[in-house]
């Protein structure tokens, strides 16, 4: 009995290390986007034209919204496959 609740508890815990993983690297990829391209390395993308703007007013005003969009997507779709790694499934 004390093996399963050791097991248990490794298996939470190897589960919310990779929860905690995924979210850090959203939140890197977010940032960057939002902050990076859309903030800091605009004049470095001014010059690329993209639907008739440069592309670091892009970033500010679509790219980041688009970002994160597709983050929450990417999220949805790890997450279901950490839940089914782990027999946490609905």
């Amino acid at each position: 009995m004390a093996d399963d609740n050791t097991n248990a508890n490794a298996n939470a815990t190897a589960y919310w290390k990779a929860n905690v993983r995924t979210i850090l690297g959203c939140l890197v990829v977010w940032a960057f986007v939002s902050y990076g391209c859309a903030i800091l390395f605009r004049p470095l993308l001014a010059g690329i034209p993209i639907g008739g703007t440069d592309l670091g007013f892009w970033f500010a005003q679509q790219g980041s919204i688009l970002t994160f969009i597709a983050i929450i997507f990417f999220y949805a779709w790890k997450m279901n496959r950490l839940d089914a790694k782990y027999s946490l499934g609905e």
